[in-house]
């Protein structure tokens, strides 16, 4: 027992060392700016722009002012989420168990080319694409006429799709990939359809993919602020515009970290209730197998 307890404590003291730069890291980029940003949150707007220390819940009491924001951010992004789940999902099952090796390799390229060019360019594409002289014209051609897509939530939709689809291929493709295909023989020859060994043995095996891909979109969604600035046309606002407004335009930083404050608690809240329903029906899956 005595050497038991000398052999642990080097190794106590060696794991706290080696974790203490990783500890001081996340300390210093992700504590800290909480706690400055819970601090301005506090405070007052100064007479010339920036923060005055104050310690007042004001700012909390004037969100409803950017209540517009928080709706097209509550709505589009887990909207967006869905649509590139939905998407990426066949996709990513198409590439992992029933492409070939030259298929497989073409379509995973294609997944890959976007990002070989900036996101900013890819966006401002899409603006020529849905405008006047894009989809619109083509379907005058068609008949269908004032047809308006540009600074629309529509047009936001579609450019959150285009550009976290790959977001959600890749994690969902890997969790795919390693699937133990053995798994989908044997529920074959037990007699399952492809229909049920999908639900019971597929989807359940690729949860951690899914669930990697659905939280990694929605995050990166909720603070989204190029995609709204140009195809919404500053008609249609996430949060992070609000944001970039109040800090750099109105200056008005106590406001401005309320608001930053209460997206982050919106998605901690969301996030939790997602983890925790997801633990839920797996628990429930595994006692059905039972």
């Amino acid at each position: 027992m005595a050497a038991t307890q000398t052999t642990n404590g080097p190794r106590k003291r060696v794991t706290a060392m080696l974790l203490l730069p990783t500890t001081l890291w996340f300390l210093l980029l992700l504590v800290m700016p909480l706690v400055v940003i819970t601090v301005y949150s506090l405070g007052e707007r100064a007479p010339a722009g920036g923060y005055q220390p104050a310690l007042t819940l004001a700012q909390y009491a004037n969100l409803p002012a950017r209540l517009k924001a928080f709706t097209n951010t509550l709505t589009l992004a887990p909207l967006g989420t869905l649509i590139c789940l939905l998407i990426a999902y066949p996709l990513a099952y198409f590439l992992a168990l029933k492409a070939s090796r030259r298929t497989k390799a073409f379509l995973l390229t294609l997944v890959i080319v976007p990002f070989w060019t900036s996101f900013l360019i890819r966006t401002y594409a899409w603006i020529y694409i849905l405008g006047g002289r894009g989809i619109p014209r083509l379907l005058e051609m068609i008949g269908i006429e004032d047809l308006r897509l540009i600074n629309t939530p529509t047009a936001v939709l579609i450019g959150i799709v285009y550009g976290y689809l790959p977001l959600m291929v890749f994690p969902i493709y890997v969790s795919l990939e390693k699937l133990d295909k053995s798994l989908l023989e044997a529920s074959n020859d037990l007699g399952a359809n492809p229909i049920r060994t999908f639900f019971q043995v597929t989807l359940p095996l690729s949860a951690p993919g899914l669930i990697t891909g659905s939280l990694l979109v929605f995050i990166l969604l909720m603070g989204e602020y190029l995609i709204p600035a140009l195809l919404g046309g500053g008609k249609v606002f996430f949060v992070g515009n609000a944001l970039v407004d109040l800090f750099l335009q109105s200056r008005n930083w106590p406001f401005g970290s309320a608001v930053a404050l209460t997206l982050v608690g919106i998605m901690l809240v969301a996030i939790t209730l997602y983890l925790s329903l997801l633990g839920r029906q797996r628990r429930h899956q595994d006692v059905s197998i039972l």
